[in-house]
């Protein structure tokens, strides 16, 4: 979904998820679906913003109903961000606490930073999916429940021994008892479909009424399950039906006496044209931009791995921009492949995972030593080993880092929201091709499956990534003959030309052994590899990075360092204590290796400075090493993102002690 944003540019303050006020009107609606609907005046108040929680077992289409009622909320021009939270497994036991899955969605009607703290509206389609959320659900909230699954055995799987809609403890919330699986079968029975093809629609009802009570649009909804379900028209115009069912029973039922409006945020954006962008597409869109704006192929090899599969999918449909996908047999063959197109002059690129980097490390190290471009895509996820692979972590970046054996320094760049990955993506490009190195860039679960709104850039606005390939001879020897030499360097950027194979005079040595440098030839001089160990590490240092801005309106005595999807939860927390008047300075850094060269003079300026990660303190271990700043760490490795009252509450201690 795009919509036009014709606006200047505003902000508001997100210091209060659980503000909800708004103004209140009485009027009469119709719906647009139904003749026999009739006429209602209802009760409708306006709020600033919203988070609503989707949550049912794996197979009851979560994602799928989180994600329709997020395009159509981008297409309507709320400032939006979602959390999909989904198990690992491919179908987890129907009706168990594992096997629930999740997708939150927050939307206003101004500027907004993160998914929310907690969900003003749980929609829960079993008895599995109220326990394992009941727990994030603030007193007063909305609570959606399909009674049809609160029977005795779902109940007991997961612990209850009574019915929590009967025996008082959800007292304390506005619960909502629907039959949606009984309404669903209900609104389809024209179309004679079994009844457990029926239920599988019940999804696309509560789709329809959650659509109503916060006057989503619908067309969107409706023209993507007809060219979804293309080849099955049966199922598309009954997946319809279901939509428009759950529209009509909020419009016509009196358990709904109030439905809610969320106005566009028209003073949030620039002007523009927007989509609604999840981090891995931004991602993908950002190499297919750089490997244009480059004027090189872009060729993709990897083996699929979650978080980062997704990268893989996108970028294999489009061909006709010059891109090649190859899904190898593993990751050593992925990474190995994207390092010889690099060599045969493409714009390299592997995409994976933690597990995949440590895979890849000897390859890595492989290019560092040949000095070639290549983009190492790491979307991090919980750890060590298989660790989490649904859920996020920040934990891979000494990894990345350091990760490899011997000296081989490799640049990091890491974005800060899902539409940042696209900027990231292109930044990282145009280190790897100016200055001839592999390059990380660490995103994470939270940013890749996340989405937010995102401006789609003009292409003047695109940097200009051309490069020159080696042509001819560049040495002239003593005796007077011209020769090329692979290893002698750009003076500015000390990067080495770069010789497409199968060009005349430019045959040059490849592999891992020691070069000599200028020449390329193997070389076990002490001195040679102490030279080269020490230009390699010299590159990576020159390498030209914006310097860090600093947000701190109030000379405040800490400041507070991000890096990664900390930005948007440090942001919120920040803008929360500044409005209950404390002073607090923010910086959150995008380049990790080399860091920004004021870094060090901004962080002398500040009597604390604390570091929240999704890891064990790891930016917080280099700026001690590097600065010799007694950095306090904040730390997190529960596979979710930080909330921002929780980080408010830490840093509030921490400007305190």
């Amino acid at each position: 979904m795009t919509s036009q944003v014709s606006s200047p540019a505003g902000q508001a303050d997100e210091a209060n998820d659980a503000d909800q006020a708004g103004e209140t009107v009485l009027r009469g609606q119709r719906t647009p679906h139904a003749e026999k609907a009739g006429v209602g005046e209802k009760e409708i108040r306006r709020l600033d913003r919203v988070i609503i929680r989707f949550a049912g077992d794996s197979g009851d289409g979560m994602q799928l109903t989180g994600d329709r009622f997020t395009s159509e909320t981008a297409s309507f021009g709320n400032d939006l961000s979602t959390l999909p939270n989904f198990p690992a497994e491919i179908r987890a036991p129907a009706g168990t606490l594992p096997g629930v899955s999740s997708f939150q969605l927050h939307f206003a009607d101004h500027d907004i930073l993160t998914p929310g703290d907690a969900p003003n509206v749980l929609v829960a389609m079993n008895p599995a999916a109220l326990r394992a959320n009941i727990g994030d659900v603030p007193r007063g909230a909305e609570i959606i429940v399909n009674t049809d699954e609160f029977t005795k055995r779902p109940m007991a799987k997961v612990g209850y021994e009574t019915s929590p809609l009967e025996d008082g403890s959800l007292q304390a919330y506005n619960v909502h008892p629907v039959p949606l699986t009984t309404l669903t079968i209900e609104a389809l029975k024209e179309f004679g479909l079994s009844r457990k093809e029926a239920e599988r629609s019940k999804n696309m009802f509560a789709l329809g009424l959650l659509s109503w009570m916060y006057h989503r649009p619908t067309d969107g909804t409706e023209a993507f399950l007809r060219a979804k379900f293309a080849k099955k028209p049966q199922i598309a115009e009954a997946n319809v039906a279901a939509f428009r069912a759950g529209w009509n029973f909020g419009e016509t039922t009196e358990d709904f006496a109030v439905s809610y409006e969320v106005a566009p945020a028209t003073q949030t954006f620039p002007t523009g044209t927007y989509r609604n962008i999840t981090g891995n597409l931004a991602l993908s869109y950002g190499l297919i931009a750089a490997s244009r704006q480059a004027d090189l192929p872009l060729y993709l090899g990897s083996y699929p791995i979650t978080p980062a599969s997704d990268i893989l999918h996108e970028l294999s449909k489009h061909k006709n921009f010059g891109v090649r996908t190859f899904q190898a047999e593993d990751e050593i063959a992925g990474i190995g492949a994207a390092l010889g197109a690099a060599f045969g002059g493409s714009l390299g690129v592997t995409t994976t995972s933690g597990p995949g980097v440590a895979l890849k490390s000897e390859t890595i190290g492989l290019a560092v030593s040949l000095e070639l471009p290549l983009l190492i895509i790491d979307i991090q996820r919980g750890g060590p080993s298989t660790g989490l692979p649904t859920k996020t972590e920040q934990a891979d970046l000494l990894q990345a880092m350091f990760g490899r054996n011997g000296e081989a320094p490799v640049p990091i760049v890491a974005p800060k929201t899902p539409a940042d990955c696209f900027d990231a993506a292109l930044d990282a490009a145009r280190i790897a091709l100016t200055y001839r190195t592999p390059v990380f860039l660490l995103s994470d679960g939270y940013l890749a499956n996340g989405s937010e709104p995102w401006r789609i850039p003009e292409v003047d606005e695109l940097p200009d990534l051309r490069v020159q390939f080696a042509s001819g001879p560049n040495h002239e020897l003593a005796d007077g003959t011209e020769v090329f030499w692979p290893y002698k360097r750009d003076q500015q950027t000390l990067a080495r030309p770069w010789a497409v194979p199968g060009t005349p005079g430019l045959e040059h040595r490849i592999g891992g052994i020691e070069k000599q440098d200028g020449t390329g030839n193997i070389s076990y001089d002490p001195a040679n590899h102490d030279f080269m160990v020490r230009t390699r590490q010299a590159k990576v240092d020159g390498i030209e990075v914006p310097d860090v801005e600093v947000d701190d309106p109030s000379d405040a005595p800490t400041l507070v360092l991000g890096w990664g999807s900390t930005y948007g939860p440090i942001t919120a927390a920040v803008r929360r204590l500044r409005a209950e008047g404390q002073s607090i300075a923010q910086a959150h850094l995008r380049h990790l290796n080399p860091f920004p060269r004021n870094l060090g003079e901004v962080l002398e300026r500040y009597d604390k400075v604390v570091v929240p990660e999704m890891n064990l303190g790891q930016l917080a271990t280099l700026i001690r090493a590097k600065y010799l700043v007694d950095a306090q760490s904040y730390n997190q490795v529960n596979g979710m993102p930080f909330k921002a009252e929780q980080l408010a509450t830490a840093l509030k201690e921490a400007i305190d002690a």
